[in-house]
């Protein structure tokens, strides 16, 4: 009678949970269906609706079964942290490049017998604070960062995203290019200091419009 008692008991739970994981998922396709009537101009994105009902049937699972449930979202959110925190800090990071723009991108050689050898111009700046140096720079790979990111993006705001998104990874290879071009400026035939400096300068274009669209990135997705 005992072992028929938890049997019938568990049974019960298991019955329980699942009536309650779908009477859960109608309410929130309810949910969904009234917001996207209420303001069809703004609609909930994929994720944060999945992301809405995974959390309210953990919780479910958990007070009716006591078995603590975590969500599969829940990991997928330590990878989005860290995405926007490396998106911030490389747009910080370009935002002093630009702002320290001339020291940042000379170099002064020094000796033992001659402590001041005079300043050259330096393209590997530009392609370090890109992230085309160290796989562990923000912004390495920072188009993948961001076509992950675009995941969360409402609706609304995807087409003004993808142009951002875009932008930035055309003008962060057109900068890299560019830069790692001038490095080669004095080697090159009719070649000179000028042509280094010319195409540092042109880099500076591309490395703004790097650093203008994150900031469209960063505002749409509300990262702080």
């Amino acid at each position: 009678p005992f072992a028929s008692s938890i049997i019938a008991f568990t049974t019960l739970r298991i019955i329980l949970t699942m009536t309650a994981f779908f009477v859960l998922t109608l309410l929130c396709v309810c949910v969904g269906l009234s917001q996207s009537l209420i303001t069809p101009g703004k609609q909930v994105s994929r994720r944060n609706w999945f992301g809405q009902v995974a959390s309210a049937t953990a919780v479910v699972v958990a007070t009716t079964t006591g078995v603590n449930v975590q969500p599969a979202f829940a990991v997928k959110a330590t990878q989005e942290d860290k995405d926007k925190a490396n998106i911030l800090k490389g747009y910080n990071r370009l935002n002093f490049l630009l702002d320290n723009w001339e020291e940042e991108t000379t170099v002064c050689k020094t000796g033992v017998d001659n402590p001041y050898l005079g300043c050259d111009r330096t393209p590997v700046k530009v392609m370090d604070y890109l992230g085309y140096k160290s796989t562990d720079d923000p912004l390495f790979r920072a188009d993948r960062t961001l076509r992950r990111l675009g995941e969360a993006v409402e609706s609304d705001q995807e087409r003004e995203y993808m142009d951002a998104m875009e932008v930035y990874t055309e003008r962060s290879e057109s900068g890299s290019g560019t830069a790692y071009i001038s490095s080669w400026g004095e080697s090159n035939p009719g070649g000179g200091k000028d042509r280094v400096d010319m195409f540092i300068e042109r880099s500076k274009k591309d490395v703004i419009g790097c650093r203008d669209s994150l900031k469209t990135a960063i505002r749409i997705l509300k990262i702080e």
